[in-house]
């Protein structure tokens, strides 16, 4: 069980692989070889056959009544947290995984690389659409439910797409209001996304860059998917114009905060909550509008060769469970878990409102929107 990290894509590769394309808003390559595990058993004829094993050979995970074999691990491509996942997974279920991690840029662009050569049996991000373009090029196994979909909420069944390519596993808010509290006030600081356009917050504001960081580019499309494109662009516009500071990504805009090279962010919900807890002088407002939501979503290779392993992890991450353990020990533990039966953290908003741009919509615009927002940040 191994964790692996993309570091070999230049950006400006990673800006291009990155913008793929696909109506209403709603409320570089690593080889690594395989893990080998031989089962003990109480045979003599199993015993004389593990023996003939030799160190070159690959072995299997133990076979018991209704397991496969698994000679490889799942490779699983996901944003960079939740390392815990591989164990977790590896003692519920006896197989290995080996995971992959970047930034949803470098990601989609190692993705895009593999092309129809895919290294992936699984890809878990904070890019519901960009995994939806994934699905409209054929490259999702697709008609196909878990057995504990019912666990899902409501508001996360209206997620699953019509072909079942993917499964919500959560929601965090990919920007909340998060203010420097020794330069405004409760009364001063801003209460509305609107409020980012206001004279008294010019050159204070940031967000991370949406062709960088995986729920950046969830946080921008909302606007335009429920403001309509020209709208959005105004609005955008008029953010520029106010001096809208953009970062390659959220832990850049922490910095930014700390530092008070800026004083109010739309900031990605755990880095706000962080600060917090690390005790820097930030406040966070949920608008009552909602905060756009990045959602992180899970699907298949459709030319993954191990497809019921990669069922059975799809199914592991639908556990309240693991969702559950995901809130308490995960890397990116504020979201609100897609299942019933899961407690959020004690101090997350209770009632914070998520919004989100509908997926086929934000995967359709989403090389136009990336590369007009480089286009007026570059400016």
């Amino acid at each position: 069980m191994k964790k692996i990290r993309l570091t070999a894509l230049t950006m400006a590769g990673l800006m291009a692989a990155a913008s793929m394309t696909g109506c209403g808003a709603k409320t570089a390559e690593t080889t690594v070889a395989p893990e080998t595990t031989t089962a003990a058993t109480e045979t003599a004829a199993t015993e004389t056959a593990a023996t003939e094993t030799t160190a070159a050979e690959t072995t299997t995970v133990a076979e018991t009544a209704g397991k496969v074999s698994q000679t490889k691990p799942l490779v699983v491509y996901l944003n960079d947290f939740d390392d815990i996942i591989p164990e977790m997974f590896k003692k519920a279920t006896g197989y290995d995984v080996e995971v992959v991690a970047g930034n949803g840029a470098e990601t989609l662009a190692r993705i895009e690389t593999e092309g129809d050569n895919p290294q992936w049996d699984i890809v878990w991000l904070d890019s519901m659409p960009s995994i939806n373009s994934l699905g409209k090029k054929g490259m999702l196994l697709t008609d196909w439910e878990p057995s504990n979909a019912g666990n899902l909420t409501d508001f996360f069944k209206e997620i699953v797409p019509a072909d079942k390519a993917y499964y919500p596993t959560g929601a965090h808010a990919a920007g909340v209001i998060a203010y420097r509290n020794d330069v405004f006030t409760e009364e001063t600081a801003p209460k509305t996304w609107e409020d980012f356009a206001k004279p008294e917050y010019k050159d204070k504001i940031g967000i991370a860059d949406p062709s960088v960081a995986a729920p950046a580019y969830p946080f921008v499309s909302y606007f335009f998917n429920s403001k309509g494109m020209d709208i959005g662009k105004e609005y955008f516009s008029s953010l520029f114009e106010n001096g809208l500071k953009v970062y390659p990504k959220n832990p850049q805009v922490v910095q930014a905060l700390a530092s008070g090279e800026i004083a109010v962010a739309g900031l990605q919900e755990s880095n706000a909550y962080g600060m917090i807890a690390s005790g820097e002088p930030i406040s966070i407002i949920w608008p009552e509008e909602g905060a756009p939501a990045s959602v992180r979503v899970a699907a298949i290779s459709a030319k993954t060769d191990q497809p019921e392993v990669a069922k059975k992890f799809i199914e592991f991450l639908l556990q309240p469970e693991t969702q559950q353990q995901l809130v308490d020990a995960g890397d990116e533990g504020y979201f609100e878990p897609s299942v019933a039966g899961v407690n959020e953290k004690e101090d997350r908003e209770k009632d914070g409102k998520l919004v989100y741009a509908e997926a086929s919509w934000a995967s359709e615009h989403e090389a136009e929107i990336k590369e007009w927002f480089a286009d007026e940040s570059a400016k």
